[in-house]
């Protein structure tokens, strides 16, 4: 009997954060109110999310995700400390140490076969990565490539610790009420409004001028265009 070939994967980080951090999020502000789900239905419900979105890319490629797990612990904690009534500073501390993790990790996978920054931005639905390859080799370019690659790593890892600062000092500065209670819950949701303009965007900038950054390597060191570099969409004939 032959053995069926895994699906390809392929990075979807939009939709890995879309599913694993912002639906659940949203549904425990919005449904937690006693009118609506309840806070122990609705954390269940937003634990689905990132549970059941890992779950399938396990199974059907084999592959763990990183991002859904960081949901996961992202929804225990803040479902736990809506649940347990804590302290709200423990918002601030949990709502810090997602992005910081992060972080730690892009910095950490530097020591690993596998570096975050390949994933995120130098991967093959992102750039041509193999025309990329060619060109280095054929210029003598590789170890200059792989310093300024790392460069772009440090400063990827810079905008995760910019947003875990970030994510503290909002949390501090706007949710003061006893967890669990609907001024926790309106606070919480005003937090993550304001979150969009504080921290969402100037990371987002960040973010741009470090694929800038990566494309002016490139250019540079293989002589390549813009369009040679980006990723080609596959023809079907």
């Amino acid at each position: 009997m032959t053995a069926h070939a895994l699906p390809t994967h392929k990075p979807r980080p939009l939709i890995d954060l879309l599913v694993s951090l912002i639906l659940p999020s949203l549904i425990l502000m919005k449904l937690s109110s006693p009118e609506r789900l309840g806070a122990d239905q609705a954390l269940l419900l937003a634990l689905a999310f990132p549970l059941g979105w890992g779950a399938f890319e396990l199974v059907r490629y084999r592959k763990f995700n990183f991002i859904a797990l960081l949901g996961l612990v992202s929804v225990l904690l803040t479902g736990g400390i809506g649940l347990l009534q804590l302290d709200p500073q423990w918002l601030a501390v949990k709502e810090a140490a997602i992005p910081g993790l992060i972080g730690l990790a892009v910095i950490g996978s530097t020591r690993t076969r596998y570096p975050l920054v390949h994933t995120l931005l130098y991967n093959r639905t992102v750039l041509n990565v193999d025309l990329i390859q060619q060109h280095l080799e054929a210029h003598g370019q590789h170890s200059a490539f792989d310093r300024r690659l790392l460069h772009a790593t440090y400063a990827l890892s810079g905008t995760f610790f910019f947003s875990s600062a970030m994510n503290y000092i909002l949390a501090r500065w706007l949710v003061t009420s006893p967890a669990g209670s609907e001024a926790f819950n309106a606070e919480l949701a005003q937090m993550n409004l304001l979150s969009y303009p504080m921290i969402a965007i100037p990371s987002l900038l960040m973010m741009l001028g470090i694929f800038y950054y990566l494309w002016r390597t490139i250019h540079d060191l293989t002589g390549l265009s813009l369009e040679e570099i980006m990723a080609q969409p596959v023809r079907r004939d």
